[in-house]
C-alpha cells in the first residue's frame, strides 16, 4: 500500500481561495477525477478533482480554509499498482464562471419632459429609506423621497416594530403585575379598554412619524406620494396616492433624478397552498383585529403566548419532526 498526497492543482493567478463545499471525509473510497472540494474566487468556482484511487486516510483541509496551489487536501491510501499507474501531476483544474455570461438588456429611454428633478430619490420611506434621503440632504444635496403611504417610517413605525412594540410594553406591564403578588402585591384583575389602548398605539406611533415629517421639511426633502416605476435609469414615473391608505388619484408626475436609492422594503405574501382564512394574520391584520379575542372567535383555540419579535402578535406554531420516511417537517397541507 502507498499513500498519496492529493493536493490544489494549478489554479492559474488565484491564491488565498477559501473552501465553501468539501465532498469527502476520512474513510471515504475516491476514484481519480472524484470531487474533492469545491474552491472559490471573486469571479468564479471550481471543483478539485482527485488524481488518485483508493481510501481517505487524511483531510488536510476545512471548509472555510484558505488554499493555494501545492497545498494538501487529502491522503489517500492506493494499492502499489495503482500508484503505479498514476500520473505523475493533476491536470490543471478549470474554473467555471458563476453564471453564464449573458447580454445586458437594453435600457429603456424617456423622450419626454421632467415635472421636477433631483440630485438623489428614494424610492420608499422606511428606517432605511428616510435615513438615506436626510443624510444626502445633510450633505447638501437636493433628495427627495417616494413614498405609497401618508406617513413616513414604513411598516416598522406604522404597523410593524413601534405598534407591535407599543401593544407588548403594555402586554409586559399586566403581566409584571400579575407576578408581584409573590412579593404580597396584588392588584385586581385588569379589565381591557380595547379603543383606549388601540388609542394609545396610534398616538405613540402619530408622534413618530410626524417627528419624521418634520425632520423632512427642515431639511428640505420633498416627499412625494405615490407608486413609483422606472422609465429609464435616470426618471421615475409616479403613480400619486391620497387620504389615509393607498387610493390612486390619476395623476402622473415624472421625477428626474442623478443617482436613486431603492429603499422599497418587502411585504407579506399569501402562499398558494395555504387556503385564505381569517384565522391567518400577518402584522399588519393582527394590529387591526376588532377585539383581542378576534382570532379566538375565529375558531383559534391554540393558547396564546407572548411574542418574541415586534412583527407578528400570533407565533405559528413550531414544526414537528414526524416520524415518515421523509423526515420533513410537519408544515401541513402540500400542494
Amino acid at each position: 500500500m502507498s499513500m498519496i498526497e492529493v493536493k490544489v492543482p494549478d489554479i492559474g493567478d488565484f491564491s488565498d481561495v477559501p473552501v465553501i463545499e468539501l465532498f469527502v471525509k476520512v474513510g471515504d473510497s475516491i476514484k481519480a477525477e472524484d470531487a474533492i472540494a469545491t474552491l472559490e474566487s471573486d469571479k468564479a468556482t471550481m471543483d478539485v478533482p482527485s488524481s488518485a484511487t483508493g481510501i481517505i486516510k487524511e483531510v488536510r483541509v476545512a471548509l472555510g480554509d484558505r488554499v493555494a496551489e501545492g497545498k494538501v487536501l487529502i491522503v489517500v491510501e492506493t494499492s502499489d499498482a495503482v500508484a503505479a499507474a498514476a500520473p505523475a501531476a493533476a491536470a490543471p483544474a478549470r474554473w467555471r464562471p458563476r453564471s453564464a455570461a449573458t447580454a445586458a438588456p437594453t435600457a429603456a429611454s424617456h423622450a419626454g419632459a421632467a415635472d421636477v428633478e433631483y440630485d438623489i430619490v428614494v424610492l420608499g420611506a422606511g428606517p432605511g429609506g428616510y435615513s438615506a434621503a436626510f443624510r444626502a440632504a445633510d450633505l447638501g444635496l437636493k433628495a427627495a423621497i417616494i413614498e405609497r403611504y401618508a406617513t413616513l417610517g414604513g411598516v416598522c413605525l406604522n404597523v410593524g416594530c413601534i405598534p407591535s412594540k407599543a401593544l407588548l410594553h403594555v402586554a409586559e406591564v399586566i403581566d409584571e403585575a400579575s407576578h408581584v403578588s409573590t412579593a404580597g402585591i396584588s392588584f385586581a384583575k385588569p379589565s381591557v379598554d380595547v379603543d383606549a389602548l388601540r388609542a394609545h398605539k396610534d398616538k405613540v406611533v402619530g408622534k413618530l412619524t410626524g417627528g419624521l415629517a418634520g425632520m423632512a421639511k427642515g431639511r428640505k426633502v420633498d416627499v412625494i406620494r405615490g407608486y413609483g416605476h422606472f422609465l429609464d435609469p435616470n426618471h421615475i414615473e409616479v403613480e400619486e396616492t391620497t387620504g389615509t391608505s393607498q387610493e390612486k388619484t390619476g395623476a402622473n408626475k415624472v421625477v428626474k433624478f442623478k443617482q436613486c436609492i431603492i429603499a422599497a422594503g418587502s411585504a407579506a405574501v399569501h402562499l398558494p397552498f395555504i387556503p385564505r382564512d381569517p384565522r391567518i394574520v400577518d402584522s399588519t391584520g393582527a394590529l387591526e383585529l376588532p377585539t383581542f379575542g378576534a382570532a379566538k372567535d375565529a375558531g383559534h383555540r391554540r393558547r396564546h403566548h407572548r411574542p418574541r419579535n415586534g412583527h407578528r402578535l400570533f407565533h405559528p406554531r413550531r414544526p414537528r419532526r414526524r416520524g415518515g420516511n421523509d423526515g420533513r417537517p410537519d408544515a401541513g397541507p402540500r400542494p
